[in-house]
């Protein structure tokens, strides 16, 4: 489908909204859920989906948007938390949201095998589907999603038709733009009649993300780091309850070394705490403070090391996408881009700014620690100001599409200090409701490389190359092996045939043999 430029894009969203407003809500204040309607009034994002889906004919968008929201109130989905479903259906591990594909989406597992049709619990079981996508909604606004079926060692008890549907109106309906494929995997045979029923439900349009794998096949789709060992994959992941399943974003590693934890920072400055008291009970109320001469060589190659920095700070690329936060402007909005593997900066820039009138605190966790170094990653940033984070590849490490960035942000009081230990015990002590979250993704440009790279390495084919042709042959390989499987079996048949056609020839021979010696005898 044609890109519909941006101008246009906002008189179909402006137009969208008026519409429903005069179509849909004149007296039918109950009919929606209010918090839904507001959404609706101010996230441009999610009238786009929604007009992105319907291909920008608003009154199929309408009719959508009246769908989703009266879904939405049926099954309480502002409401949706841990405590409104039943503990049993989180311990279960039939769905839960792990892991990314090699495009850097998400996965949305469905353990098939867990699942055991029940009319009595098929309400509670798509409460939990649509609690995973509402979480990931309200965290990932509008950043797409992969589906994992994991039908291994499943039976007919396990196939839920109706759970299934439900699963695709989900995306169709009301998440749309957010699957970008259905990677099935192991499916048994049996159930080939039943997939067919399901590519009429994706329609014309969608049956392409469905994708059938087996081992070798998945790992087109999912690299073996995020795929379960019998998928033929190394990702130790074993889900258990509780608590949730979420990303493993950890405190990433400052440029000069690891950053202290919070509880070691918190208990050096009770050790020093304990003593300075010490040591003030042993000495006198008068003390004399005796400055520290300060070498003004030293002085000029601190100044002048500072000013390096500033230097490679300011020459790094600034993005030009910005996500606006309640707390903090942050840019860029959805992905650190680090150049080429090749060629590209192995540093990029991350800049905060804060839109409020008091000191707003904030520290930056990922989901791979050992591979970046962040500075600074733990501190404060005054009001109106804006604060410069560098993030840089560490070592011989190579950046991936699965990495992923956490900015935490919250509002500290005018009363609160701004030292390490008041940081750590500030972050303990603020509820989670107050704090801003903001996820981004690291994202690799692929920039042409120049003729003297394509000479030198014209005889060196890439690793990834070397996988590709690896899998390439092996499937092969299998597919040979079972088209000489079908060979042998069609010569044993043909010959076969042939000993048989030759019984049935001589008998035919015999019997004939007899009735003419019969009539012989009878003359």
């Amino acid at each position: 489908m044609a890109q519909v430029p941006s101008q246009e894009k906002s008189k179909l969203v402006s137009e969208t909204r008026r519409r429903f407003e005069a179509e849909y809500l004149a007296d039918k204040s109950d009919k929606y859920d209010s918090r839904d309607v507001e959404k609706l009034q101010q996230d441009d994002t999610w009238v786009e989906s929604f007009l992105c889906w319907r291909h920008d004919v608003v009154d199929e968008t309408l009719k959508m948007i009246d769908e989703s929201f009266q879904w939405r109130k049926e099954f309480a989905v502002n409401d949706l938390s841990e405590s409104t479903l039943p503990k049993w259906l989180f311990e279960v591990g039939a769905v839960y949201l792990h892991g990314y594909d090699k495009e850097g989406n998400k996965l949305f597992w469905f353990r098939v095998k867990f699942h055991t049709k029940d009319n009595k619990t098929i309400l509670d079981k798509k409460k939990l589907v649509a609690f995973w996508l509402e979480r990931y909604a309200k965290r990932e606004n509008g950043k797409p999603l992969t589906v994992m079926f994991d039908m291994s060692e499943t039976g007919l008890s396990n196939i839920d038709m109706d759970i299934v549907r439900f699963i695709i109106n989900c995306f169709k309906v009301y998440y749309p733009k957010y699957l970008t494929k259905i990677v099935v995997f192991d499916m048994p045979w049996i159930m080939n009649a039943a997939f067919k029923i399901v590519k009429g439900w994706l329609g014309p349009e969608a049956v392409n993300m469905l994708k059938f794998t087996g081992k070798n096949e998945v790992q087109e789709y999912v690299s073996v780091e995020y795929l379960p060992p019998h998928m033929g994959g190394t990702d130790p992941f074993k889900y258990s309850y509780p608590p949730l399943v979420d990303d493993d974003f950890q405190t990433p590693l400052c440029e000069n070394g690891p950053i202290t934890s919070e509880d070691e920072t918190e208990s050096k400055e009770d050790i020093e705490t304990d003593n300075k008291e010490t040591g003030e009970a042993n000495s006198s109320e008068e003390q004399v403070v005796i400055p520290r001469k300060i070498n003004p060589v030293e002085q000029t190659s601190k100044i002048e090391e500072s000013d390096k920095v500033d230097s490679k700070i300011k020459t790094l690329k600034k993005s030009l996408s910005m996500f606006k936060g309640v707390l903090l402007h942050i840019s860029p909005a959805e992905e650190l881009c680090f150049g080429s593997k090749e060629f590209g900066e192995k540093k990029c820039l991350i800049v905060l700014t804060n839109v409020t009138r008091n000191v707003v605190a904030f520290k930056v966790r990922t989901t791979a620690p050992d591979k970046y170094r962040v500075k600074p990653s733990n501190t404060c940033c005054d009001p109106g100001s804006s604060l410069d984070v560098v993030v840089s590849l560490h070592g011989g490490f190579t950046i991936s599409p699965q990495d992923r960035f956490l900015i935490m942000a919250a509002e500290m009081e005018q009363s609160c200090g701004t030292g390490a230990a008041e940081l750590a015990q500030f972050w303990k002590d603020i509820p989670r409701s107050k704090i801003m979250e903001h996820r981004l993704r690291c994202h690799v440009d692929s920039s042409k490389p120049s003729s003297l790279t394509l000479k030198e390495n014209s005889f060196n084919i890439p690793s990834k190359s070397n996988e590709d042709i690896h899998l390439q042959l092996t499937r092969l390989l299998d597919i040979n092996r079972k088209l000489q499987d079908e060979v042998d079996r069609c010569l044993w048949f043909q010959q076969l045939l042939f000993y048989l056609t030759l019984l049935l020839l001589a008998f035919a021979t015999s019997c004939f043999y007899l009735l003419y010696s019969q009539g012989s005898n009878t003359l």
